[in-house]
C-alpha cells in the first residue's frame, strides 16, 4: 500500500524549532483589539525571551533576528521599542526592521534606518548584529564595496569567522551585487582557506560557484546552456573537497544557518556527479529544503526529492 511521503520543510527559520514556535505563537489573529489583546504579558515577551536565551550566540542570533524581522507582525516590534526604547534587542530587531524596508521608502527612511543600526550598536557593543544589518542597509542602497568594507569589519572583529558575516560580503561582492567575479572568487577562496578547521566558511567558494551559476543563468540564453559545465570544472572539485574535509566532515556543531549550507553542498554534489557524498549530505539535510540553490532547476522540489530519494535510498512503500 501506498504511503503519503512527509512533506518538505520549506521554512526560514530552518530546524530553528524554537524560533518556529515564537512565530506561531505571535502570528496575528482575528482579535477585535489587536495583537495580545487580552494578554497578562506583553505581545513582544516571547520575543525577547528567545532573543536572552540565545545568549552570546552570535551567529544564532544573527538568524533569528533576520527571520524575526521578516516574519513577525510590524506591531510587535513597535510595541516592543515603544514600551522599552533603550532595550538593546529590541533595538537590534528593529534596526533589521528598518533596513529592510526603508530603501523603498527613501532618502529619509534610509538616514532614519541607518541611525537605528547604530544606536544599537551602542546599546550593544560586543554586538556583530547590528553591523549586519548596516551592511545589507548599505547593499540595498548600491553603496560601493569599498564604503562596505569598514561596516563588515566592524561585524568580524566581534565575531571572527562570522558565517554571516562573510555571505553578506559574499552578496556584495557578487556580480549580482556590487562586485565582480574575480573578486567574488578570490574573496571566497582566502577565506576559506584561513578559516579555523570546522567552520562553515569553508563552504565559501561552493556558495560562490553557486553564485556565478545564477549570474550565468540571468544572461542571455547561450550563457544559462553552459551554466552546468561550471561544476565539471577541476577548481569547483578543489572547492567541494575543500567544503567535505574542512567543515562537513569535522566534528563541528551545526550552525544556525547549517540547513542552507547542506542544501548547497548537496546541490553541488550532484551537479558534479559526486553522488555517494551527495547522499551522505541529504541524509543530514532530511526534509528541510531551501528554495535556492534549488531554484536554479526547473520544479526546484521535485529535483530536490528526486536526487533525495534516489542517492538516500527512500521510496514509497
Amino acid at each position: 500500500m501506498l504511503r503519503r511521503r512527509p512533506p518538505l520543510l520549506i521554512r526560514p527559520e530552518l530546524d530553528d524549532d524554537p524560533l518556529h514556535q515564537t512565530l506561531l505563537d505571535l502570528r496575528p489573529t482575528q482579535q477585535l483589539h489587536g495583537l495580545g489583546a487580552g494578554r497578562t504579558s506583553p505581545a513582544w515577551e516571547p520575543v525577547a525571551e528567545l532573543l536572552r536565551a540565545t545568549g552570546r550566540d552570535w551567529d544564532r542570533r544573527a538568524h533569528r533576528v533576520a527571520v524575526l524581522a521578516r516574519g513577525l507582525p510590524a506591531v510587535v516590534g513597535e510595541r516592543w521599542t515603544a514600551d522599552r526604547p533603550d532595550d538593546g534587542d529590541a533595538l537590534v530587531l528593529r534596526a533589521f526592521v528598518e533596513s529592510a524596508r526603508a530603501p523603498a521608502e527613501g532618502h529619509s527612511a534610509v538616514r532614519r534606518a541607518e541611525q537605528t543600526c547604530l544606536r544599537a550598536a551602542v546599546a550593544c557593543p560586543e554586538d556583530p548584529t547590528p553591523w549586519l544589518a548596516l551592511l545589507s542597509l548599505m547593499h540595498s542602497c548600491a553603496v560601493p564595496v569599498r564604503d562596505a568594507v569598514p561596516v563588515w569589519t566592524q561585524a568580524v572583529n566581534r565575531a571572527p569567522w562570522h558565517r554571516t558575516a562573510y555571505h553578506l560580503m559574499l552578496r556584495y561582492l557578487s556580480p549580482r551585487g556590487h562586485g565582480a567575479v574575480p573578486d567574488m572568487m578570490d574573496f571566497a577562496w582566502q577565506a576559506a582557506f584561513q578559516a579555523p578547521h570546522g567552520s562553515p566558511v569553508a563552504l565559501l567558494p561552493v556558495a560562490a560557484r553557486v553564485e556565478l551559476v545564477a549570474h550565468r543563468q540571468g544572461q542571455t540564453h547561450l550563457a544559462a546552456l553552459g551554466a552546468s559545465g561550471h561544476w565539471n570544472e577541476p577548481r569547483a572539485g578543489q572547492e567541494i573537497d575543500t567544503a567535505l574535509s574542512r567543515w562537513f566532515h569535522t566534528a563541528a556543531a551545526p550552525h544556525a544557518e547549517a540547513v542552507i549550507d547542506l542544501n548547497v553542498l548537496a546541490f553541488a554534489l550532484t551537479r558534479a556527479h559526486r553522488p555517494a557524498d551527495a547522499a551522505l549530505a541529504f541524509q543530514r539535510v532530511g526534509r528541510h529544503m531551501t528554495r535556492h540553490p534549488w531554484d536554479l532547476l526547473p520544479e526546484p522540489e521535485r529535483a530536490f526529492r528526486y536526487w533525495r530519494d534516489q542517492l538516500t535510498g527512500h521510496r514509497r512503500t
